[in-house]
C-alpha cells in the first residue's frame, strides 16, 4: 500500500494529459540549481529594476523564462556594461531554444489552427532565426557542439534535444593527510521538446569521492550522505585512497501547460525556495525526491503547489531487498509582486507518515490551509508556516529574508520568555550588494540564519522536515546560529574569482541526549521542557573560510583552483577539528558541489 500515492500521482498526470488535448505550448525545462544564470538574473533585476517574468524565490527557473528577461533587457534602451551584455549572450548561447522574439512570439496558432500545421512556426524555428542564435563554423567530426553549449543538438520543426557531459573532477591536498581529497563526477544530461507542447529533463551521475574527516563525521552520524542516496565503499590505489564513497544519482522530470498560466511537473528531483545561500523553508541539501508540482502564475501572483514522497530513513542498516519506509510532504507557497522590486510569499507545509496506508488524500486539496485538515484528522502531523519577502532598492541593493514557524505558545514566546521548548522557529535576514563601491561585476552577500533548539522536528521522528536522514532546509538542522558574507568578482571576461566565510554556533549532543539539534530525534525525548536556547548542550563553533578561481576555457567548461579552510572549536576538547586544503580540477556543465556545513 505504501506505493499507491506514486501509482495515483503517474495516473493524475495521464489523465490530466488526456483531458486537456488542446493546451497551449509548455515552458519547457528549469535550469539546474547552481547555474551561472542565477546570480546573473538577480544581477540584472537588481541593477536595471525591471521586474522578473517569475518569482525569483521559487527555484528552480524555467529556462524560458530566463530567456525572455534576458531577451527583454537587452532590446530595451538600458544603460548596459559591456560585462553586463556578456551576461547576457552567457544566457543566449545557454538557452538558444528560447530566442523567441515578438516577432515569434511562443504560442503562435491560433484558436483553431492545428499544433501539427506544416505552416506553423514554432519555437525552435523562431528562436534559430534570432540573430542571437550562434552557430559554430565547424562542428568536431561534423556533428559535435554545433553551437557553443550543446555537445549534441537537434532541431526539427516540431522536437528539439539538447545533450550535455556533466564533469566535476578535483583533487586536494589535506594537511595532516596522507590520503587526497578526491571528487569524480561524470555523467550525461538531456533536455528536450515535442510539439512546442511537452518538455523533459534527464540527468545521471556518477561519483566517487573522498572527504575530508568533518564530512565523514557528519555521514557516520547520520548514516546518509549530503545531497546523495544510497553508497558504498570506494577504493583507489590509482588515488590511493582506501575510504572513499561510491554512489549514483540522478534526476528527470516530464513538463507541460495546462492552460496558458496553469503549469504541472512530475518528476525526481530537487526545489528550493528563498534568495539566499541557505533556505529555512526549503533547500535542496538532501537527496533527490519524487513530487509532483503544479505552477499557478496569474496577475501579481504565483501560486505553487508541492506534493513529494519522501524517505523516512536511510538504506543504512536496512537488508538488500528491504523497501525504504515512507513518508509524505505537501506544500504550497503563494508569492505576491507587490511592486516591481517587492515581493512577499507564504508557505505552508505539512509532513506526515500513514506506514502502510499511503498517502493521505485530503492534502491532495490545493487551496485549503492544511492546518485546518490536519486538525480535522485528529492531530496527528509536522505542520510548518513560513514568510518570505525581498525588496530590491537603489538598483544596487537586495534585502531579503525568510521566517519559518513550527510551533508556539504566545504567552511564553512574548510575555514569560522561559526558553519553552515548543517555541520552534527559524528566521534568515540576507543583504546582497552589487558592483560594490562602484567596481563592476563585485558582488557581495551577508546572510544571517538561526533556528531554536527542536525546530522542524516532530513528536514521532517520521515526521521531522528530513528526507533520507537528511534536513530539507538548513544543514545544520536546528538549534544553531549562523553568519556568512560571500564575495564575488569578475575582473575580467573569464575569471571568477569567489571568497565565503561562514561562522555558526550551534549545540551537538551527548551520549543518549536530545538537545535539539539532530532533526532525526524526536522532540519527545527533550532535556528539559524550559531554559532552551540557542547552543545549548555541548556548544560548539566553527568558522569556514572557502576561496575559489575558476576560468572558463569555454562555454561552461571550468578550470578551478580551491582553498578550504574549517576550525570547529567545542566545549568537549575531543571533539575540536581542524580541516585545511588546497586543490583544482576541472568541471563541466554543472555547479560546484560544497560541504558547507
Amino acid at each position: 500500500m505504501q506505493h499507491r500515492a506514486g501509482f495515483v500521482w503517474v495516473a493524475l498526470v495521464m489523465v490530466i494529459g488526456l483531458r486537456f488535448p488542446t493546451m497551449l505550448a509548455g515552458q519547457g525545462s528549469g535550469l539546474p540549481l547552481g547555474n551561472p544564470a542565477y546570480h546573473i538574473m538577480d544581477r540584472l533585476e537588481i541593477k536595471t529594476g525591471r521586474p522578473t517574468p517569475f518569482h525569483s524565490s521559487l527555484k528552480y527557473y524555467l529556462r524560458s523564462d530566463v530567456a525572455a528577461y534576458a531577451l527583454g533587457i537587452d532590446t530595451a534602451l538600458i544603460p548596459l556594461t559591456i560585462r553586463d551584455r556578456r551576461d547576457l549572450y552567457y544566457i543566449f548561447r545557454d538557452n538558444n531554444e528560447w530566442l523567441v522574439t515578438s516577432r515569434f512570439p511562443t504560442r503562435i496558432a491560433g484558436p483553431r489552427e492545428s499544433i501539427y500545421s506544416d505552416t506553423l512556426v514554432t519555437q525552435v524555428e523562431a528562436s534559430m532565426e534570432n540573430p542571437r542564435y550562434t552557430l559554430r563554423e565547424k562542428p568536431y567530426l561534423g556533428f559535435l557542439y554545433p553551437t557553443p553549449a550543446n555537445m549534441i543538438e537537434v532541431n526539427d520543426k516540431f522536437f528539439h534535444i539538447r545533450v550535455n557531459p556533466l564533469l566535476d573532477f578535483k583533487v586536494a591536498k589535506e594537511q595532516g593527510d596522507n590520503e587526497l581529497i578526491f571528487h569524480n563526477l561524470r555523467g550525461l544530461e538531456l533536455r528536450s521538446g515535442i510539439d512546442d507542447r511537452i518538455y523533459l529533463y534527464f540527468n545521471i551521475v556518477e561519483t566517487q569521492a573522498r572527504f575530508p574527516n568533518y564530512v565523514n563525521e557528519r555521514i557516520r552520524r547520520d548514516r546518509a550522505l549530503p545531497g546523495a542516496g544510497l553508497y558504498k565503499g570506494y577504493k583507489s590505489q590509482i588515488f590511493d585512497i582506501t575510504n572513499g564513497y561510491d554512489y549514483l544519482n540522478g534526476q528527470g522530470y516530464l513538463a507541460f501547460n495546462l492552460s496558458r498560466h496553469v503549469g504541472l511537473q512530475f518528476g525526481y528531483g530537487r526545489n528550493f525556495i528563498g534568495n539566499g545561500y541557505r533556505s529555512m523553508l526549503l533547500s535542496d541539501f538532501s537527496n533527490n525526491n519524487l513530487y509532483l508540482k503544479a505552477n499557478w502564475r496569474v496577475w501579481k501572483l504565483h501560486y505553487q503547489n508541492l506534493f513529494m514522497e519522501l524517505a523516512a530513513q536511510s538504506n543504512a542498516g536496512l537488508g538488500a531487498n528491504e523497501v525504504l519506509p515512507r513518508k509524505y510532504m505537501a506544500a504550497h507557497y503563494l508569492s505576491y509582486q507587490a511592486l516591481p522590486n517587492l515581493s512577499f510569499g507564504i508557505f505552508e507545509t505539512v509532513i506526515f507518515d500513514r506506514q502502510d496506508a499511503g498517502f493521505e488524500f485530503q492534502y491532495l486539496n490545493p487551496v485549503i490551509l492544511y492546518r485546518a485538515i490536519e486538525q480535522g484528522l485528529g492531530s496527528p502531523d509536522n505542520v510548518l508556516i513560513g514568510l518570505d519577502v525581498k525588496w530590491n532598492f537603489l538598483h544596487r541593493f537586495q534585502l531579503y529574508g525568510q521566517f519559518m514557524l513550527d510551533e508556539f505558545k504566545f504567552n511564553e514566546l512574548f510575555i514569560e520568555r522561559r526558553g519553552w521548548w515548543a517555541n520552534k522557529y527559524g528566521i534568515q535576514a540576507g543583504l546582497k550588494y552589487i558592483n560594490a563601491f562602484g567596481l563592476d561585476h563585485l558582488d557581495l552577500q551577508a546572510e544571517f540564519n538561526q533556528a531554536r533548539p527542536y525546530t522542524y522536528t516532530h513528536r514521532d521522528s517520521s515526521s521531522s522536515y528530513t528526507h533520507y536522514n537528511q534536513p530539507l532546509a538548513h544543514p545544520l538542522g536546528a538549534n544553531f546560529r549562523e553568519a556568512l558574507f560571500i564575495a564575488r568578482y569578475q575582473p575580467m571576461k573569464k575569471l571568477f574569482l569567489e571568497g565565503r566565510f561562514i561562522r555558526a554556533k550551534f549545540g551537538e549532543d551527548g551520549a543518549g541526549k536530545n538537545w535539539g539539534g539532530n532533526l532525526l530525534k524526536s522532540h519527545e525525548s527533550r532535556e528539559q521542557d524550559y531554559g532552551n536556547e540557542i547552543g545549548q548542550g555541548i556548544t560548539a563553533t566553527t568558522h569556514l573560510l572557502g576561496l575559489d578561481v575558476s576560468y572558463m576555457l569555454a562555454h561552461n567548461v571550468f578550470i578551478d583552483l580551491h582553498y578550504f579552510y574549517r576550525k570547529k572549536d567545542s566545549e568537549e576538547d575531543k571533539l575540536d577539528d581542524t580541516t585545511q586544503y588546497f586543490g583544482g580540477g576541472v568541471r563541466i556543465n554543472i555547479a560546484r558541489q560544497r560541504m558547507d556545513f
